[in-house]
């Protein structure tokens, strides 16, 4: 089996591939993920995931390597990590009884033979009416300024969730694993 690359920083990554108890190493991609005119969602996430992984094979020519990228959509608008509480709590308010649809782009890349599988896996939240006061504790316990939609589904922000649906409930934090084992799988890596 070649070496896996994860071609990303991400803490919430890198601990959902370690469920696939496959030994991997990190390495984050430097790319401009600016969003480009005209271009959809779906097709900015797959265009980056696969960006990312690409970035990395001048360095990296025979491993197969993971990219991954995420977006979520509130209606017709991105909203991306707020960074702040004022626009974490503009989003959460923005969202409250809701739905979001988390798009997670993913690529794998075999740089020996230059194949890359590439695909996106949507899954969306349906939020709970939220008011100004259960918001303030929410950010204030919780702190998810680094995460799209400005809640971690893998914390309390489920208690934010009236439900949820999507094919791979892994994709909601960034790394749908259900699909990557199928991209492992066609490239022969057995999975334990």
């Amino acid at each position: 089996m070649l070496p896996l690359l994860l071609a990303s920083s991400s803490v919430y990554r890198r601990e959902l591939l370690a469920r696939l108890q496959l030994p991997f190493t990190c390495s984050s991609p430097n790319i401009d993920e600016s969003h480009r005119p005209g271009e959809t969602p779906v097709d900015l996430v797959k265009r980056l995931a696969e960006e990312k992984a690409r970035a990395l094979t001048d360095h990296h020519s025979a491993h197969l390597i993971i990219g991954s990228d995420q977006v979520a959509v509130l209606g017709d608008s991105i909203i991306g990590k707020p960074h702040t509480f004022e626009k974490a709590r503009e989003q959460l308010l923005a969202a409250s009884g809701a739905s979001v649809t988390f798009l997670t782009g993913l690529a794998l890349l075999n740089s020996q033979t230059g194949r890359c599988q590439v695909d996106c896996i949507p899954f969306t939240v349906h939020m709970r009416t939220l008011d100004s006061a259960r918001i303030e504790r929410y950010l204030r316990a919780e702190q998810p300024y680094d995460c799209a939609g400005s809640f971690k589904a893998e914390g309390l922000g489920v208690s934010l969730f009236q439900n949820t649906e999507g094919p791979d409930a892994t994709s909601l934090i960034g790394l749908p694993l259900i699909r990557l084992v199928d991209m492992l799988l066609t490239e022969g890596v057995q999975i334990p």
